[in-house]
């Protein structure tokens, strides 16, 4: 797999979308694609704050995430080139793996 794919589960509200620049907040799970879960935000209880386009999270979330609008969730599959690559991180992604985000847009950071 080398390209970055998208399915909005649930469609977002209003006009703004997401662009480059944005400061915006996310709830998330991410997933192996053997269903192995490495991270969440929701079990946390606490979404992610990140500028897009300062490139503070993985490519896939880069490309993945424009065009959200608020309450919109997506499910975004990324491959391992859009990810972590060859390095994958720590002993919780391995190397060269596709990644799953459920990821959820909860604010525009103003």
């Amino acid at each position: 797999m080398t390209e970055l794919k998208l399915e909005t589960l649930i469609e977002g509200t209003g006009d703004r979308e997401v662009q480059s620049g944005d400061q915006i907040s996310v709830h998330y799970t991410g997933t192996l694609v053997d269903g192995t879960k490495f991270d969440s935000s929701v079990d946390r209880g606490q979404s992610f704050t990140f500028t897009i386009g300062l490139n503070q999270v993985i490519q896939g979330w880069e490309q993945g995430l424009l065009g959200m609008k608020l309450n919109e969730m997506r499910k975004l599959i990324i491959p391992a080139e859009l990810a972590y690559g060859e390095r994958g991180s720590g002993s919780v992604i391995p190397s060269n793996a596709v990644l799953i985000f459920e990821v959820e847009l909860v604010s525009f950071a103003e």
